[in-house]
């Protein structure tokens, strides 16, 4: 890629690398819920959303995107610490991991409410990170979903819609189209 090319960017491919590795090495052995594909296709997903929103929307700061959309399910699906992920990556990186950690301590009822008011909290960076995580997630359902189920999933993508469109028109609009067509399995 050309000098000039390089500086229109508004992120680092070696960041991306040092946090694809971490992520990798973290999920490894997991895989996509209901399926036999490597967890971290999922985060391959997010990132690569994050990705095409942060090519329309420059002002963002990309690094803490794609870092943050990588890294998103470390804490709450594997052994890595708040603290290991502030050493590796940084303070910021770190607190917008935990933001878009569940908490498990409350009932689930109350979880998406508790994690979107964290991650209102951060950087619009980490709000992109949810909004495609959803969208990333608003694929077909598992075999073994209830229909109530199927409905409390597409509710909570609107209720995430509702929060944190705001901080990209264009995964707004992705989240948008995704809640419409999950319509369907319903």
């Amino acid at each position: 890629m050309e000098k000039s090319q390089l500086s229109l960017q508004n992120w680092s491919p070696e960041n991306y690398i040092k946090a694809y590795k971490f992520a990798a090495n973290a999920h490894q052995g997991q895989k996509i819920p209901g399926s036999e594909i490597p967890y971290i296709m999922h985060l391959s997903f997010v990132s690569m959303e994050v990705i095409a929103a942060l090519s329309k929307e420059k002002e963002h700061n990309g690094d803490l995107a794609i870092q943050c959309a990588i890294l998103h399910d470390t804490i709450e699906d594997t052994d890595i610490t708040f603290e290991e992920i502030k050493a590796e990556f940084s303070q910021v990186v770190a607190d917008g991991i935990l933001a878009l950690t569940k908490d498990e301590s409350l009932a689930k009822h109350l979880q998406m409410a508790d994690s979107l008011r964290r991650i209102k909290e951060q950087p619009q960076e980490i709000w992109m990170v949810k909004l495609a995580d959803r969208i990333s997630n608003l694929q077909a359902p598992p075999y073994y979903w209830t229909i109530d189920k199927i409905i409390r999933y597409r509710e909570e993508g609107i209720q995430i819609y509702e929060a944190l469109k705001d901080a990209s028109h264009f995964l707004a609009s992705r989240l948008a189209s995704k809640i419409a067509d999950y319509q369907a399995f319903i």
